[in-house]
């Protein structure tokens, strides 16, 4: 086997949750008086990493409010009224499941919160498919390479494959000296995940396609 392990991201890779985090913020906006995402392409091109940028060239003013005690603790309690309502992307249970026949091992890196993370991933119910689960320790949405580089001190002779819809996600795997695919029916735009010169797909099935 080329790999023997598959790092997976959460939002975005595993969980479809794009609508429910543009409607949380837009209702953060709409209050403010500033302008709204007008659409989930416009969100991708502008949705980036540490998350505390992306809320500063929306235009949040972090002299009135502090992203981490105000506006980050408004959007999660948002977030977790709208994304109730949503689901896994379109062909992970079916990637995952084939991953898992491979014989393979499969882990979460996310820079969700720990709780939030499990909690999610047990009510879509794909929890008990992933051999480990990382999250932070906060809800602050920063770089989750710490993790991923904890990950790689545990595991010194993996071979990875990491799976992602991010240019952070790209960095993440660089971290861990694994090879990366990046799936454009997430968070950021083909063209951005393009510009890193990796690998993109559209269907998370064509992901076998890499592990053969």
């Amino acid at each position: 086997m080329k790999y023997t392990h598959i790092i997976w991201d959460f939002n975005g890779t595993i969980f479809a949750d794009m609508d429910a985090g543009i409607v949380s913020v837009n209702k953060m906006l709409e209050e403010r008086g500033l302008p709204v995402i007008p659409s989930v392409e416009y969100y991708r091109d502008i949705f980036d990493f540490p998350i505390i940028d992306y809320y500063r060239g929306l235009g949040f003013d972090f002299e009135k409010e502090s992203y981490e005690t105000v506006l980050a603790p408004m959007w999660v309690e948002l977030y977790n009224k709208h994304a109730q309502e949503s689901r896994l992307v379109d062909g992970v249970r079916e990637t995952i499941e084939t991953i898992k026949e491979m014989g393979l091992g499969q882990a979460v890196i996310s820079a969700c919160e720990l709780g939030m993370l499990e909690r999610y991933l047990k009510k879509l119910g794909v929890y008990g498919y992933f051999d480990e689960v990382k999250g932070l320790d906060n809800i602050h949405a920063g770089s989750k390479t710490h993790l991923a580089t904890e990950w790689r001190e545990e595991h010194p002779n993996a071979k990875i494959l990491f799976i992602g819809d991010t240019t952070h996600d790209a960095e993440t795997a660089a971290c861990m000296g694994g090879d990366c695919i990046l799936f454009c029916g997430g968070h950021q735009s083909r063209a951005k995940l393009e510009a890193t010169g990796l690998p993109v797909i559209e269907k998370m099935t064509e992901l076998i396609e890499f592990l053969k």
